[in-house]
């Protein structure tokens, strides 16, 4: 198995660009649009979680938009030969560090790259540090 080839890489990164602009434009028709269309796609949000892609569009279509200036920072894309990718990256908003996490799986189906399984977390305040 080729590990990282230049191409698929390309292919993720861009499908991530395309998905990362859908989020930050508040479009739910274009986010869903990266996820499997299967109910055996999973997304664990901060404070939620979808099984399958019915969920995840009826959950979309109630949420805010992002809080304007989101910016992502040690994105990775590591692929695992020709069909198979994961996307780890941190995020974070005007004003604060970069402290939300983000790893998506994708997988290239028929209709092209798809994310199947996605995690969002954000690290939960150190006690020690008085916040």
């Amino acid at each position: 198995m080729e590990i990282d080839r230049t191409d698929v890489v390309a292919e993720v990164t861009a499908a991530f660009g395309g998905y990362e602009q859908a989020l930050m434009d508040g479009d739910a028709d274009r986010i869903c649009g990266y996820f499997w269309d299967s109910e055996a796609t999973v997304r664990f949000g901060i404070a939620d979680h979808q099984y399958g892609l019915d969920e995840q569009r009826k959950w979309r279509a109630v949420q805010p938009p992002l809080p304007p200036g989101r910016r992502l920072v040690d994105t990775v894309v590591s692929a695992f030969g020709a069909d198979l990718a994961v996307v780890t990256t941190r995020f974070g908003y005007p004003g604060g560090a970069a402290s939300g996490r983000q790893t998506q799986t994708w997988v290239r189906l028929p209709a092209g790259w798809r994310i199947v399984s996605a995690h969002v977390s954000e690290p939960l305040p150190d006690p020690g540090s008085g916040g």
